[in-house]
């Protein structure tokens, strides 16, 4: 129920604080505050919310580092982040969305919006997304263990994010067949996600990354879109 759901807001002007704390009370959420990016990442890390709202420019640590250190922890990596900026220039959202951020807005922003997003993003995260009713999927040296959310490169574990864990498992099932980037984010962002086929790019190209050896697994079709290997050869 969305009235159990915790949101954690890492942001230091008190004004939005306060515009951020009564449109999510309002909607039935739980609102916890924090004003410094150090103090964000350590409330995180203890209290494991279900949505962190994170602004990117921070006293002291910043909303990239949060990001980098949450995502890079195996404990919270899955907690889904909306990173909420006064800047908006196209590198700025690169850079969060190969950190594992879930979604993006920029200041001045509309609070409804905002909720709009959060509840895709929670609808996302929380729904189990394209994952198939079997527990385990293999193809060549690559295999995916479901309920623990677990990758395997033959022997080195792979840490992914949730999206980019969904987008492996989906690129997976429909292997062989080449999915547009339209496509992929309507099956694994959801186009209510508010995010553009160049996100699906910088997945792909993290997830490529992250694969190592096996990124050729992941092959890209010029102006179409992607293709998992058919066979793996």
């Amino acid at each position: 129920m969305v009235e159990t759901l915790k949101v954690l807001v890492i942001e230091d002007e008190s004004d939005i604080q306060q515009l951020l704390s009564y449109h999510f009370k309002q909607a039935g959420y739980r609102v916890d505050l924090q004003s410094s990016g150090s103090e964000g990442l350590k409330r995180a890390r203890e209290s494991h919310p279900d949505l962190i709202i994170l602004d990117l420019m921070l006293p002291g640590t910043d909303g990239l580092e949060v990001c980098r250190a949450l995502k890079g922890d195996a404990k919270t990596r899955d907690i889904p982040i909306i990173m909420l900026t006064a800047k908006s220039e196209e590198v700025d959202k690169v850079v969060g969305f190969e950190l594992g951020a879930d979604d993006y807005i920029t200041k001045p922003f509309s609070p409804r919006e905002l909720l709009l997003r959060a509840k895709a993003v929670l609808r996302r995260t929380q729904s189990g997304g394209t994952e198939p009713e079997e527990k385990q999927l293999k193809f060549g040296r690559l295999s995916i263990d479901l309920p623990r959310h677990k990758v395997m490169a033959g022997e080195q574990e792979v840490e992914l994010t949730a999206i980019e864990f969904k987008l492996l498992c989906y690129l997976l099932e429909t292997k062989g067949r080449v999915q547009s980037r339209d496509t992929l984010l309507d099956k694994v962002w959801g186009y209510d996600a508010f995010v553009t086929t160049r996100t699906v790019d910088t997945h792909v190209k993290r997830l490529r990354e992250k694969l190592g050896e096996l990124e050729n697994y992941i092959e890209t079709v010029r102006g179409v879109g992607y293709r998992f290997k058919e066979k793996a050869g």
